[in-house]
C-alpha cells in the first residue's frame, strides 16, 4: 500500500454538483478505483437514477436486482446489495432508474433525509471492512443528494474548468451550510476538484485562478486534464486506470486519489507493511 495508511473507519464522501456534464460520475468512479488501487477497501454508493456509475463499472442492469433504491426504501440489508466490481478493492451499490420516484416516495417518511445516514450506518458494515464511501449524487440538489450529505463526513465537488464556473458553486455550497445547520453539524467541504482542464485554453486558465485566489486551500492541487480516454472508458464498463494507465486523465486521479487519502489517513494501516 505505498506509504499511505487506512482511515479511521469508512470515511464517507459525497461526490456533488447539481450541474450536469461536470464530470461528477466519471470522478467518482476513478477515484474509487485509484483509491483501490492505493490498497483501501471502498464502496460506490451509486445515487443517480441514470446508474452511469454503475454501468461506468460494468454492472449490467440485469445485475440490478437489488439497488440504492431497495436500500433506502426497500430497507434491504447493505449486505444483501452490494456487488463487487472488476476492480480489486472497490465494490459497489448500483443504481437503476427506480430511484428517480424516491423523492416523491421518501416526502410521506418524516425521516426521510436520515434513510441513507441509516442505511450506511448498519452494523453489517464492519465485515465489508472499508476504509473510504463514496456517493456520486444526481446533477440536483434534490432529496437524494440531501440524504447523502446527511449521511457524508465531506462533500467533495468537481468543477468544471468553464465559465459560471464559481457562480454555480455558491447555491451548492449553501445547501451544505443548510445541511450542517439542521442534520449534520460535523459536514464539511472535502474540496474543490477541477476537472475537464485545458491547459492550452486561457479560460480554463482563468477559473484554475479565480478558484484558488476565492477559495484557496479548499481546491485540491491536483487538476484532471481533459482527456479523450478517459472519456472512452466507461463505454467498456471500466475505470481509466484500468483502460489505460498510462494516459494523463488516468495519472491525475492516482494523484488525486493519493491527495484525498492523505487528507484523511489517521491510523496505522491494517494490510501489511
Amino acid at each position: 500500500m505505498s506509504d499511505l495508511t487506512r482511515p479511521k473507519g469508512p470515511r464517507i464522501i459525497a461526490i456533488a454538483n447539481q450541474k450536469g456534464g461536470v464530470g461528477k460520475t466519471t470522478t467518482t468512479i476513478n477515484l474509487g478505483a485509484a483509491l483501490a488501487a492505493e490498497g483501501f477497501n471502498v464502496l460506490l454508493v451509486d445515487l443517480d437514477p441514470q446508474g452511469n456509475a454503475s454501468t461506468g463499472l460494468g454492472i449490467e442492469n440485469e445485475q440490478r436486482d437489488y439497488n440504492t433504491y431497495d436500500l433506502l426504501i426497500g430497507d434491504v440489508p447493505l449486505q444483501d446489495i452490494v456487488q463487487e466490481t472488476e476492480v480489486e478493492g472497490l465494490l459497489i451499490v448500483p443504481a437503476t432508474t427506480d430511484l428517480s420516484s424516491a423523492d416523491i416516495e421518501l416526502m410521506a417518511n418524516e425521516k426521510r433525509s436520515f434513510l441513507l445516514h441509516k442505511a450506511l450506518r448498519q452494523s453489517d458494515i464492519d465485515k465489508l471492512d472499508l476504509d473510504f464511501i463514496l456517493i456520486d449524487c444526481p446533477p440536483s440538489l434534490n432529496l437524494l443528494t440531501v440524504n447523502a450529505m446527511v449521511s457524508a463526513h465531506s462533500v467533495l465537488v468537481p468543477l468544471q474548468s468553464e465559465f459560471f464556473a464559481l457562480e454555480g458553486l455558491s447555491q451548492l455550497v449553501l445547501s451544505v451550510r443548510e445541511v450542517r445547520q439542521t442534520a449534520n453539524e460535523n459536514l464539511r467541504i472535502e474540496g474543490i476538484v477541477l476537472t475537464m482542464y485545458d491547459s492550452r485554453n486561457r479560460l480554463s486558465q482563468q477559473v484554475e485562478k479565480d478558484a484558488r485566489d476565492n477559495l484557496g486551500e479548499l481546491v485540491f492541487k491536483t487538476i484532471i486534464p481533459r482527456n479523450v480516454r478517459v472519456s472512452e472508458a466507461p463505454s467498456f464498463g471500466m475505470p481509466v486506470i484500468e483502460y489505460d494507465p498510462t494516459t494523463k486523465g488516468a495519472m491525475a486521479y492516482v494523484e488525486l486519489a493519493h491527495e484525498l487519502a492523505l487528507k484523511n489517513t489517521v491510523t496505522p494501516s491494517r494490510k501489511g507493511s
